[in-house]
């Protein structure tokens, strides 16, 4: 298989993100709950009830991490993204606006909804034949295998629709989170080329997975969750 321009496969699929949210977890990560807003106002909120009704999908997709690793064959279950606005008649009219996902972590990012409108983009709320572990986003997630890892929001818990685009904050400094981050193109940042920030974001992959399993260890004894997955690894394992 050929992987994408500086990318690495790894045996394991780490729980990673900025290490400012490492230690922040959901509430209730067995309930799919979520806010739906439009052009800044509240339109609705999506429960289990409605989130069931959704039209089911099962995709084989591969999550690629903008640090440079990559965790290959991945079997997401959930809606497909075109299928839930469809479902609750979102306007898909100006597909340049942004849509902003917003997990209970603390975390944000945001695609055009051209990128979301393609039919490998899912909500997914199981990985692997399981119930999404927290680790990986629970309750549930963004799957957009195109784009690097940072756009694949976790925890989400508000999707906002009709962005304008100069009205968005990204959650990191801006040059590392680039407005589209494809990574076919290798849009890993924005002033920066692909190479150059795949050196730099190399040595941090071992620290940053530390810190985040370290973290859910904590969570998982505070809320006497199971201590592994199969999804898990030690600190470096299985790292190229």
């Amino acid at each position: 298989m050929t992987l994408p321009p500086g990318q690495r496969a790894i045996a394991s699929f780490p729980r990673f993100g900025l290490p400012r949210f490492a230690n922040r977890f959901p509430g209730k990560p067995e309930v799919v709950r979520f806010e739906l807003s439009n052009d800044g106002r509240v339109v609705g909120e999506v429960g289990p009830d409605r989130w069931g009704a959704l039209p089911r999908t099962i995709q084989l997709s591969d999550l690629h991490c903008v640090t440079t690793w990559s965790s290959l064959g991945h079997r997401w279950e959930g809606g497909g993204f075109r299928d839930f606005c469809t479902a609750f008649a979102l306007d898909q009219a100006d597909q340049d606006r942004l849509v902003v996902f917003r997990g209970s972590d603390g975390y944000h990012a945001a695609l055009p909804l051209v990128d979301l409108l393609q039919p490998e983009v899912l909500l997914a709320d199981r990985l692997d034949g399981a119930p999404l572990p927290v680790a990986h986003g629970a309750p549930l997630r963004l799957v957009a295998p195109a784009h690097y890892g940072y756009k694949n929001v976790k925890h989400i818990e508000r999707i906002e629709f009709g962005v304008h685009p100069g009205r968005y904050r990204p959650a990191g400094p801006g040059f590392i989170m680039h407005p589209r981050a494809r990574v076919a193109v290798e849009e890993r940042g924005v002033g920066f080329p692909g190479w150059l920030l795949r050196r730099a974001y190399r040595p941090l992959i071992a620290p940053t997975i530390k810190r985040c399993a370290e973290a859910l260890e904590m969570y998982q004894a505070k809320n006497h969750s199971p201590a592994t997955s199969e999804h898990m690894t030690r600190p470096g394992e299985g790292l190229p």
